[in-house]
């Protein structure tokens, strides 16, 4: 009878990004500063949008996904990070450690398609913006969020079934700050290479679709920021642009340098490094790029601050 489960391991240890004990107080105020920074400004955009009736459309029903997104993302990584500074040993049981990837897993491949789709509404509201509201309908809108979600739990799904596959027999150390597929299969004792072909594969497709997508979609948008008249407006819709396209290439090239290349061939050193970018430092980035430039947002946050200074004044 075939053995139903041959995994002897019942627990791993994370190594995190540095073994070096004077580093582990500094990273660890460091990194605690970039989560809490994080978790407010994605919390308070998503606040924001919800109760401002300005900011009720598709673009900011889009962005409110994203910070979704990258509240859950952080939230997954950071904290079990956070607690790896402080330990001198720091172990993860092997079902949270595969609950971690999933999740992990299903938030950065719906971050990689959420960034498409809002870069494909800005192109829409630039090329026909006389058409914007029939084309990016609410229907529209929660399609393609919906479609995000899926392709990020149905990537999800199919790695971790397929991790599940993998024997681990007495090594337990994962080189990494978090559990990812590469440190994993790194320190299996079986055959991977269905997970790699299978890693390689979806990656290539969540990558490069998206990437291409965001890629044309500001093309066509540089070249009808050239038509505006005014320098004015042209020097702003471009730093406004750059600014997107550097947090876009940010988040695209630390993950495909993490995941374009084959386990046998990728550095974990390097790869923990890189690995901070998407996991840590966009997630970030993205309210201060997405939203506190935004002019609507900046507005709407005046008037709720003055509606809850008039409140407090008045009671």
């Amino acid at each position: 009878m075939e053995e139903i489960n041959h995994t002897s391991v019942a627990e791993f240890i994370l190594t995190g990004l540095t073994e070096n004990p004077e580093l582990q107080l500094p990273l660890f105020l460091i990194f605690l500063a970039i989560y809490l920074f994080t978790v407010v400004g994605n919390l308070g955009m998503i606040v924001l949008i919800l109760i401002s009736s300005q900011l009720h459309t598709p673009m900011y029903y889009l962005l409110s996904s994203l910070s979704f997104i990258d509240c859950c993302q952080s939230t997954v990584i950071t904290p079990k990070m956070l607690l790896n500074f402080m330990t001198e040993k720091n172990v993860i049981p092997y079902q949270q450690c595969i609950a971690q990837f999933y999740f992990f897993c299903a938030f950065t491949v719906s971050e990689c398609h959420m960034l498409a789709a809002m870069a494909y509404d800005r192109y829409v509201a630039i090329s026909n913006p006389l058409l914007y509201n029939v084309t990016m309908s609410y229907q529209v809108c929660l399609l393609m969020v919906a479609v995000v979600y899926g392709v990020g739990l149905l990537s999800a799904t199919v790695h971790t079934v397929y991790l599940l596959r993998v024997f681990f027999c007495k090594a337990n150390k994962i080189n990494h700050y978090f559990c990812d597929i590469y440190p994993l299969l790194e320190i299996s004792c079986s055959s991977t290479f269905i997970n790699e072909v299978l890693e390689l594969s979806f990656s290539a497709f969540n990558i490069f679709v998206p990437a291409m997508t965001i890629l044309s979609s500001y093309i066509f948008i540089i070249i009808s920021i050239l038509h505006i008249q005014s320098t004015g407006g042209r020097v702003k819709a471009f730093s406004t642009c750059s600014s997107h396209i550097m947090a876009v290439a940010i988040f695209y090239g630390s993950i495909a340098f993490m995941y374009l290349q084959p386990a046998s061939v990728s550095s974990m050193d390097q790869g923990k490094v890189s690995s901070v970018f998407y996991t840590i430092v966009v997630p970030m980035l993205n309210p201060l790029i997405y939203s506190l430039r935004n002019k609507d947002v900046r507005v709407s946050l005046k008037k709720l601050l003055q509606k809850k200074s008039f409140f407090k004044t008045k009671y």
